[in-house]
């Protein structure tokens, strides 16, 4: 039977993922939060879930007096390809509201109040269990990061869900079992204004600039467990050298924010990476006979090829997926900004994409959750402070990104 890659498989009724809880419109005004029963791999390959998780949707903007969607929300399609049927579908609004009353009943609350407020909790229990992990040095070095992406909240609808009439489907029976993914692509227009407006503004200087490829790469002897190569280019020899290795970021956390009054939505999280600093010889010879049979190929998507006899190593290790990037990075003394253009390409799925994206590390707030004692106040400020400069620098686009 010819392969068939995962993306393109139709699951077998019964196994696919479980639909949302029912109460999908309490959720708009509750949030949502969620426990992953197991650390599952993303589609991506890289990033994990912890078997500990906790994720959270909002939708800020809302005026309505009770649990239910205000009439003027409405889900409506967008052209992106996600699984063969699914149809992606965002949140909008057909009016504007006005800035003093875009947090919904409690007019008294900027927005980034009720967001810190909202998540704050969550935060703090997360990274308290990540502390016995982080002192069990013996699994190597844990390094938590708390990170906002810009783009935008998906919802993926079924092939039989009713897209012509989405603009009415406002009631709890038409929401239900819509699953949800955040889409991080963002147009060079909008790349260019943070460059050249608003890392000004915000105060943050430039740090340095790479140029690196990241091989990720499957371990036998760890199922389930993507490993991160990262690689610098040695010129004059035309072939990778290896610097860092990586095991898959894991999430911890995870909050969506469907920002109904602005152009782009933000999702904050709390993730961690671990650098493998006992690795074998053995391990090391494998990896870097891997690395060093890849040919830089600009040609080609991702920039790295294999020779075909080259595409693994011991039947240990495999390639599943390459990525190119060219990243600046900014920062000051609470926050790091990477401005980063990727070139990615999966092997497994034959998948490519370039992409333009923003990554905003929360270093202030990262450093006080290390702290001796987790101070709910404090951390709940420094994020409503992070949060009103995402509200007023990151969240305006100027045109549709979906």
């Amino acid at each position: 039977m010819a392969y068939v890659p995962p993306h393109k498989r139709h699951p077998k009724e019964g196994d696919g993922p479980s639909p949302v809880p029912t109460s999908l419109v309490w959720q708009f005004k509750k949030g949502l939060n969620s426990r992953s029963p197991n650390t599952k791999a993303h589609l991506g390959g890289r990033i994990e879930h912890a078997d500990i998780a906790t994720y959270r949707w909002l939708a800020v903007g809302l005026d309505d007096d009770g649990d239910h969607l205000p009439s003027s929300v409405f889900l409506k399609p967008v052209s992106i390809e996600w699984g063969p049927g699914e149809k992606q579908l965002a949140l909008a609004r057909s009016c504007t509201i006005k800035e003093d009353d875009e947090t919904g009943r409690d007019n008294r609350k900027k927005p980034w109040e009720h967001i810190a407020e909202t998540v704050t909790q969550d935060l703090v229990r997360c990274f308290e269990v990540l502390r016995s992990a982080i002192k069990d040095q013996s699994i190597g070095e844990i390094k938590p990061t708390m990170v906002a992406r810009f783009g935008k909240v998906l919802f993926r609808g079924s092939p039989s869900f009713p897209v012509e009439n989405c603009g009415d489907m406002a009631s709890e029976a038409s929401l239900k079992g819509l699953r949800r993914s955040f889409y991080a692509y963002l147009p060079s227009s909008y790349v260019e204004n943070v460059n050249c407006k608003v890392i000004p503004e915000i105060g943050l200087s430039f740090e340095d600039k790479k140029d690196i490829y990241h091989v990720e790469l499957s371990d036998k002897y760890r199922p389930g467990t993507t490993i991160c190569c990262k690689c610098n280019v040695l010129k004059a020899e035309q072939r990778l050298e290896l610097y860092k290795v990586e095991l898959g970021q894991v999430r911890h956390l995870v909050v969506d924010v469907s920002c109904l009054d602005k152009d782009l939505d933000m999702r904050l999280m709390l993730r961690t990476k671990r650098i493998l600093t006992a690795i074998s010889e053995n391990e090391k010879n494998s990896i870097g006979d891997l690395l060093t049979s890849a040919v830089l190929d600009s040609s080609v998507k991702g920039g790295l090829r294999w020779p075909l006899e080259k595409a693994s190593s011991g039947d240990r290790y495999s390639v599943n997926g390459v990525w190119h990037t060219i990243s600046s990075t900014y920062r000051n003394s609470l926050m790091r900004l990477k401005v980063r253009h990727a070139e990615r390409f999966h092997l497994r799925s034959s998948h490519g994409e370039v992409t333009e994206e923003i990554t905003l590390k929360l270093n202030g707030m990262t450093s006080e959750l290390h702290g001796q004692s987790l101070d709910t106040n404090s951390i709940s400020d420094l994020l409503k402070d992070a949060i009103k400069i995402m509200w007023e620098h990151f969240l305006s686009c100027g045109i549709p990104i979906i």
